[in-house]
């Protein structure tokens, strides 16, 4: 399903830009780009995949919710030596915390005890390796060499992502067990949605955000996904907004806010308004547009 995902929105997106002009990227190009498609999306969005079938979404959610964690420590203590400053460890300590009182009600009944806790303990262990896994191709994306346009570099991302992926779920024995005949309407509306929303829109956009914000900016992302799908959970599903949500959601706009003026303080200290990158190599049209 990973792989189909990416990998078709990545086919789409290339075509796209190709028949509008974008440069063919070389074989140098092609590397980087499947470096960071193994990162992000196999060892990210494919450990996801695999942990959700025994985590519970809500200490998914709060696994995840840790990614700027990652962020910050691997662009500090990586090629980057970006050190992060007094108001972006506030708001991790802040979004984390939030995050978690947020998702407080869904946590109760984890899963960890009875029979299935071998399976539960394992996903949260492959949820925090995809978590460092999605961090490390997210920096890494930052100095490699990669095709201009940012979504060109993005859609090949996703292509040689996608393309291990289908393979890795080729020798799980994955494509042996898949029925045709069982998909859904829904099924294939939903699948739609998610190349084209999750995929060519939402991945395009981090990919280029990452390339021109400090890492601690561009995770605050996962503190507020939950609140979306509380959010989408209440207008779409009936599903009720209790105060400790409310309260997390407040956590997290003001982790927000922190990590927002932190920015505003990096800029100071760099002697400029228009300093926002962390370096003019991960600022430069080289990775971006």
């Amino acid at each position: 399903m990973g792989g189909v995902r990416y990998g078709l929105a990545g086919l789409l997106l290339y075509a796209w830009l190709r028949l509008k002009g974008a440069p063919r990227p070389d074989a140098e190009h092609w590397r980087s780009a499947t470096i960071a498609g193994a990162l992000m999306l196999l060892g990210g969005n494919g450990l996801v995949n695999f942990a959700q079938q025994s985590v519970p979404s809500g200490l998914t959610a709060l696994v995840v919710g840790t990614v700027p964690i990652w962020f910050v420590t691997i662009a500090w203590l990586g090629p980057d030596r970006e050190k992060p400053n007094l108001w972006e460890i506030g708001s991790i300590v802040l979004g984390v915390s939030g995050v978690g009182l947020l998702l407080s009600g869904s946590l109760d009944d984890m899963g960890i005890g009875g029979a299935g806790s071998r399976e539960v303990l394992v996903g949260i262990g492959a949820l925090v390796i995809a978590t460092i896994t999605w961090s490390a191709g997210s920096v890494y994306s930052r100095r490699a060499r990669l095709a201009k346009p940012t979504l060109l570099s993005t859609a090949m991302m996703m292509i040689g992502g996608g393309a291990l992926l289908v393979i890795v779920g080729m020798f799980l024995g994955e494509i042996g067990r898949f029925d045709a005949a069982a998909v859904s309407t829904r099924s294939l509306i939903a699948l739609a949605y998610l190349i084209v929303f999750g995929a060519i829109i939402a991945f395009s956009c981090f990919v280029w955000l990452f390339q021109v914000v400090r890492p601690a900016l561009a995770g605050t992302y996962a503190y507020v996904n939950p609140i979306v799908a509380v959010f989408l959970g209440w207008a779409l599903a009936d599903e009720a907004i209790t105060r400790e949500m409310a309260y997390g959601a407040v956590l997290i706009i003001g982790a927000v806010v922190l990590v927002e003026r932190g920015r505003a303080r990096a800029r100071l200290d760099a002697g400029g308004p228009t300093n926002t990158a962390p370096s003019s190599e991960a600022a430069s049209p080289r990775n971006g547009d």
